[in-house]
């Protein structure tokens, strides 16, 4: 620890407040959505929120995520699940899409808030995108800097946090979209495949299939924020 020096720290600081105020923003559409197909569980418990307070996990939101921005292993985090009671929603597999699909829409709503205030920040000329990467036109203000270097971490962990729930393995959101548009007659595989989630997590984590997916879709993300500058 000794060797961090202060820039690491801010961009930890600045890495944090972006995943955390993200993470909130996903637990509490989850909620306000299973609201308003009938079920007020989350909302009884205060999970339509943005205090982090109602949606942090010590280590799933703080722990593990500072191991992995330190020594550069895999990000393994999660926030608190967002209670739902299922037998209240009103149309339950349309509920069950919406419902899981609401953390990622909003995912992508911040990046692309996000990616429109970056282009209207190059439009005007404060910033600049070079062969190097994006950085200040005038680089003379840390605060300037800090700003902008939140303003890519936002949009970079945004597109990553809605392409990652959107992968269909339990219990990502991506699998209760998919086991709500399948028949019914699928119901029991996923429940199935559940008990074996987090398993399927780490063993795609480690055998590099997160890398490729990612690697294929971020410089997507990314080309499409930059096109024209």
């Amino acid at each position: 620890m000794g060797n961090i020096d202060g820039s690491v720290i801010g961009q930890f600081l600045l890495f944090m407040v972006a995943l955390i105020f993200s993470l909130s923003v996903h637990e509490s559409a989850h909620a306000w959505m299973s609201n308003r197909f009938g079920d007020d569980l989350a909302r009884l418990q205060g999970r339509i929120s943005l205090n982090p307070v109602a949606h942090v996990d010590p280590i799933g939101t703080l722990l593990f995520p500072a191991i992995a921005f330190f020594t550069g292993a895999p990000l393994i985090g999660w926030a608190k699940p967002t209670p739902v009671n299922p037998l209240r929603w009103r149309n339950k597999r349309v509920a069950n899409f919406w419902v899981s699909a609401a953390g990622i829409i909003s995912n992508f709503i911040i990046a692309i808030i996000v990616g429109i205030i970056i282009r209207i920040l190059g439009a005007i000329g404060v910033i600049i995108v070079t062969s190097d990467g994006i950085g200040l036109n005038r680089p003379d203000s840390l605060i300037a800097e800090g700003g902008l270097k939140l303003l890519l971490t936002f949009f970079t962990l945004n597109v990553a946090l809605g392409i990652f729930n959107l992968i269909p393995i339990p219990p990502l959101d991506g699998s209760k979209i998919l086991q709500s548009i399948l028949p019914s007659s699928f119901d029991s595989a996923f429940e199935s495949l559940e008990r074996f989630g987090f398993l399927l997590l780490i063993v795609a984590m480690f055998t590099g299939v997160f890398r490729v997916v990612f690697g294929v879709l971020m410089p997507i993300a990314e080309r499409l924020l930059f096109i024209g500058t």
